[in-house]
């Protein structure tokens, strides 16, 4: 007699996770267009709120005040960027927003704005290239405001801001000059009175992030969009999952780059093999860095130095890892990998950005020095 096997009853099977959605569909929508992205500056807008709504964004920036889970969000990234890098920076930028007013106590942007970012109705950039670098003595603030009834009036312009678009919304720290001078960051609007996107110069990589820079002419920003007044004590708590968030970006690549030199060892393994980088290397490195980036992940709002020195090591290796495991992979490839459809020169250009964009390997060897652990 054969005994049928008993269906398995649909709430006892796994579900699947978050990441593997995005994985998922990252395969099936995001792979076709990355050449549109990196050749014709294409914005994956559709993508990004897609993912959105699998929730993406969502695990480490509750709106609700539940523990942040950036393990999640950063692996989501990373299946983001194994595919695509540039969409992975938009990812990045959509998650620091998040990020910044979840960790805020400003509860009316997260029952608005904040929830609309974490479902991917809502998108928007991080905005703090020019603050971070200015908090660590590398540039002047960008931005002057002075106080005016129900808010603040902004002046000045920023060089560099990502994943924007008419409808979204960006983070941005001001200065407050004065008897008591001071810094002050809130979330601005694309679309609000006296904000101006202007184009900027094409990148070699990077042109599908919609990376602009942005005139403020007494730009009104309302109290109830301020996240913070002062920053003071703001930024120390930001600044960890600011940080460690970007390893996304790194490890998708990383583990794409590893593939690279697997596929082009298929034929070339007779000559590749006397590379001195071979792929074992990059996967045992990967898996040192990842394990050291989740484990820094479970406690972002670690106020002990040392714990932020170990956060800006794991952020300078991401970076460093990066470019190294492009150049092998571009090594690995060859002639094959150097065509300008070629995955392998794309991936060098991109591991580039990761190495450069706030804060860039300079910045955090700089910040190394500064905390006595260069």
């Amino acid at each position: 007699m054969n005994i049928q096997p008993m269906p398995i009853a649909a709430s006892a099977m796994e579900e699947p996770s978050i990441v593997d959605e995005v994985a998922s569909l990252a395969a099936s929508d995001l792979a076709p267009l990355v050449l549109d992205i990196d050749q014709k500056g294409h914005y994956p807008e559709a993508f990004m709120r897609a993912i959105g709504r699998l929730g993406a964004y969502r695990p480490h920036a509750s709106m609700d005040g539940g523990t942040p889970d950036l393990e999640t969000s950063i692996r989501a990234m990373s299946a983001v960027s194994e595919h695509c890098t540039s969409t992975a920076f938009c990812v990045w930028c959509q998650d620091a927003l998040a990020w910044y007013i979840a960790t805020s106590e400003n509860d009316y942007l997260k029952q608005t704005i904040g929830k609309d970012l974490t479902n991917g109705q809502g998108l928007g950039g991080t905005g703090l290239s020019n603050p971070m670098k200015t908090i660590f003595g590398i540039e002047k603030l960008k931005l002057k405001a002075e106080k005016v009834d129900g808010g603040y009036s902004v002046t000045g312009t920023l060089p560099w801001v990502s994943n924007l678009g008419d409808s979204h919304h960006f983070a941005i720290v001001f200065a407050v000059p004065g008897d008591t001078p001071r810094m002050v960051m809130a979330v601005a609007e694309c679309f609000g009175e006296g904000v101006k996107i202007i184009a900027n110069d094409e990148f070699v990589a990077m042109d599908g992030t919609r990376t602009f820079a942005i005139q403020f002419r007494k730009a009104f920003i309302p109290e109830k969009h301020i996240l913070a007044d002062p920053v003071t004590d703001y930024i120390p708590r930001i600044r960890a999952g600011f940080i460690l968030l970007q390893s996304g970006m790194a490890f998708g690549l990383i583990k794409n780059c590893i593939d690279l030199m697997e596929q082009a060892g298929r034929t070339l393994s007779h000559v590749n093999c006397y590379l001195p980088e071979q792929p074992d290397y990059f996967r045992k490195r990967l898996a040192e860095l990842e394990t050291e980036v989740f484990e820094l992940s479970k406690t972002p709002f670690e106020k002990d130095p040392a714990y932020f020195i170990r956060v800006i090591k794991a952020r300078l290796a991401a970076g460093e890892l990066s470019v190294a495991a492009a150049n092998a992979a571009m090594l690995h490839c060859g002639a094959r990998g150097y065509v300008r459809q070629g995955a392998a020169q794309r991936r060098l250009r991109e591991a580039y950005f990761v190495a450069i964009v706030t804060p860039a390997t300079k910045q955090l060897r700089k910040m190394l020095a500064d905390f006595g652990a260069a």
